[in-house]
């Protein structure tokens, strides 16, 4: 069953926007997805999904957190021909903090090495609420990766997409890093 959400999600994304879906459990949010980037791929668009319950809670630091995103960028757009992702976080490790290692991943290696558009869906947004540590420089990053459509051209092939349970001035505490102002909330109603 297709509902207004599904159109309203495609072409936010198609067209580049930053887009969140934010609703309660069992509203469809994961059907959205996957149709979603069916679509998006079928005309030539790379699409990774990254879950964060798959990233955990147990034991995450902010270190082991970013690397597990990071390395879900890395086999999720087909890159571990092209570099040896440990070896590449390990070698930035004393100079960067864990999210300068994934801006500077995105600037010079995801970008230039993947030429058509890229949309990154997180799901499960809300997980971050769980961690002992913030998550705001996280979502600053989406801020930041946006912003940088203005200066650099190739910034303007890649978008995010929030999925979870969750409300905007819940998942950040630092409102100056928001993303959620710049970005097209889609309302999922129910089928």
């Amino acid at each position: 069953m297709t509902r207004k959400a599904d159109l309203e999600f495609y072409k936010a994304l198609k067209g580049g926007n930053f887009c969140y879906v934010l609703n309660s459990r069992q509203m469809g949010k994961s059907s959205l997805r996957v149709r979603t980037m069916q679509k998006l791929q079928a005309e030539g668009i790379v699409c990774v999904f990254i879950d964060l319950t798959g990233i955990g809670t147990q034991d995450a630091t902010p270190e082991k957190w970013y690397a597990g995103i990071f390395y879900t960028l890395v086999s999720g757009c087909q890159l571990t021909s092209k570099i040896q992702w440990r070896t590449w976080w390990r070698e930035h490790l004393e100079l960067l903090t864990p999210i300068q290692r994934l801006s500077l991943f995105i600037e010079e290696i995801l970008l230039v090495e993947i030429k058509q558009k890229i949309v990154i869906f997180v799901d499960e947004i809300d997980r971050v609420l769980s961690q002992k540590f913030s998550l705001d420089d996280f979502f600053g990053l989406i801020r930041y990766c946006h912003d940088q459509r203005d200066t650099y051209a190739d910034y303007q092939r890649l978008t995010f997409a929030l999925l979870g349970v969750a409300t905007p001035s819940d998942l950040i505490q630092d409102k100056t890093q928001t993303p959620f102002n710049i970005g097209q909330a889609i309302q999922l109603q129910g089928f």
